[in-house]
């Protein structure tokens, strides 16, 4: 019989156990993550296993929670963690980390992982009564965009990409995939498949991603794409610049800050009954953007015209929301992709064997989305907090 010096049963007692403040959920909701974790298959034999898998995520979300970047840093925080959260018994080693999570099968991970945080995104949606919002400001609008693991490559020399699905009001990563053989457009329809509910869904997406099929996929699963049009689609690019845009009325929005003046200009043509209209699916309208930018000491602003391709209808958002949903795409490169290689590390990691990158991968959105969850903004400083108190990584995760 292997040993169970850290069963699942002694964690859920330890933070049930813990007399920790009721906080903001109930008893079921306050150990979300920690069933969630329990649904992830063992990739081990029974024989010779020492650590439950589930205590061994636990202690590695709680890790990275902590600012760990290493299976040698996973270790090394449980080891000097607070007894509620090491729980009983030695914790497993540095090579006990690597060898279990490099194993561990990512794809199934994600899952549940996607499953915890749609429940706690719909559960924070109904406690900030997100319903009594307009029609459109009620839609959950989400971006897919892929993101390259840099310091990872495969036997063929070629580096590692994830595609990702990021929320865009809550800044919460809702699901990932791997993008295998380099198709990162295979991996669109499969990110996307992880979210059970795409109904009346606003899908932002780049260029890359303004395809026929994709367009035809969302349809299908009856939600609404934002795509920006460029090169790959040279003749919709071509028709959508010969609109007749100086007819269109616009709207103009100015904004002051990081040391620059940017001005955007957004006009909204209906595509109904125009020949442009068959030449992409379900489009209904056509946006041109407009942006000036002038930096201090510089006589002249750059000017960027960027065209886009909408499946909402006039009924559906005004101009003005799909200038905002158009500009918020782009929080996914600050709020996720820069956090994640400079804040937490990634693109210098060393974890490069197995489904480690992968898993690691979503050990930080996971401590990304436990931490604005909480209602935090600054993900260094979140951190720092939990590296200088252990302690508080316990309340983290029961209350996640």
């Amino acid at each position: 019989m292997p040993a169970s010096s850290f069963s699942p049963t002694a964690v859920v007692d330890a933070v049930t156990g813990t007399g920790l403040p009721p906080g903001r959920l109930d008893v079921v909701e306050s150990i979300s993550l920690l069933q969630a974790l329990s649904e992830v298959p063992e990739p081990r034999r029974a024989r010779g296993r020492r650590h439950s898998l589930q205590s061994v995520l636990f202690l590695a979300v709680g890790a990275v929670l902590a600012g760990a970047r290493s299976w040698a840093a996973i270790a090394q925080w449980a080891r000097h963690a607070e007894q509620p959260i090491t729980v009983c018994g030695p914790t497993p080693h540095a090579t006990t980390f690597g060898r279990v999570l490099a194993a561990v099968d990512a794809a199934a991970l994600q899952r549940v992982l996607t499953g915890w945080v749609l429940a706690r995104s719909r559960a924070r949606a109904q406690q900030a009564g997100d319903g009594a919002r307009p029609r459109g400001e009620n839609r959950v609008v989400v971006a897919v965009d892929g993101k390259t693991l840099r310091g990872v490559r495969y036997g063929a020399g070629e580096q590692a990409k994830l595609v990702t699905v990021f929320d865009h009001a809550h800044r919460l990563v809702l699901a990932q995939a791997e993008v295998t053989d380099g198709d990162e457009l295979a991996a669109f329809p499969a990110v996307l498949d992880a979210l059970p509910d795409l109904r009346e869904t606003v899908v932002t997406a780049d260029a890359l991603h303004c395809q026929r099929s994709h367009a035809d996929y969302l349809h299908r699963r009856g939600a609404h794409y934002l795509f920006t049009v460029k090169g790959n689609q040279p003749t919709l690019q071509r028709a959508l610049a010969r609109l007749p845009w100086a007819q269109a009325p616009g709207l103009l929005a100015r904004h002051v800050g990081h040391g620059r003046t940017e001005s955007r200009s957004i006009k909204v043509i209906d595509l109904d009954a125009t020949p442009e209209a068959a030449l992409f699916p379900h489009g209904a309208r056509a946006i041109k953007v407009v942006r000036r930018r002038r930096l201090p000491g510089r006589g002249k602003p750059s000017v960027k015209t960027v065209y886009a391709i909408t499946s909402l209808g006039h009924r559906d958002a005004d101009p003005r929301l799909l200038a905002d949903w158009i500009r918020s795409h782009w929080t996914i490169e600050n709020s996720l992709h820069w956090v994640r290689d400079v804040t937490q590390g990634e693109d210098h990691s060393r974890v490069r064997t197995g489904n480690g990158p992968q898993v690691m991968a979503a050990l930080r959105n996971t401590a990304i989305n436990i931490i604005r969850l909480r209602g935090g903004t600054n993900i260094a400083a979140a951190h720092r907090e939990f590296s200088y108190r252990p302690t508080d990584v316990l309340d983290a995760l029961t209350t996640a």
